[in-house]
């Protein structure tokens, strides 16, 4: 291990990906439809219009359903759970979490630590304060 990098503590071949479901937007930039373009050997143009819609104030990769959280990454395979354009990727995902830890890891082990059951999933919604307030309104 290089000096100053710290050691990850999870897994993501271990886990449901999450991070690949319960987000709704995964920005895509100019440069993740290059990416993903020369991954299937299209133009850009039509990468960008396979792969991406424009939502929320910008582009973001398409979705569809999901057996666990009811929709995910349109990369996602819902049954390896594993990323099926890995080296293709948008640099979101290369990055994330960005840190050592993984909450979402973390809380499906301690449950299943917990429940003393392997295969539990536990479902995790995000939900932000302000869409409570205004809701509550």
């Amino acid at each position: 291990m290089a000096a100053g990098r710290t050691r990850v503590q999870y897994d993501c071949t271990k886990c449901v990906a999450f991070c690949c479901s319960i987000y709704e937007r995964v920005e895509v930039t100019a440069r993740d439809v290059k990416r993903l373009a020369a991954h299937f050997g299209l133009t850009p143009e039509v990468a960008e219009k396979r792969f991406t819609v424009h939502r929320f104030g910008g582009r973001i990769l398409r979705r569809k359903k999901d057996p666990f959280f009811g929709k995910s990454c349109k990369f996602l395979h819902p049954e390896t759970r594993g990323c099926t354009i890995y080296e293709g990727r948008p640099q979101a995902c290369r990055e994330y979490p960005g840190k050592s830890r993984c909450g979402y890891y973390d809380v499906l082990q301690f449950e299943r630590e917990i429940q003393n059951d392997p295969t539990i999933v536990p479902i995790v919604r995000l939900t932000f304060k302000k869409q409570l307030r205004d809701a509550a309104r």
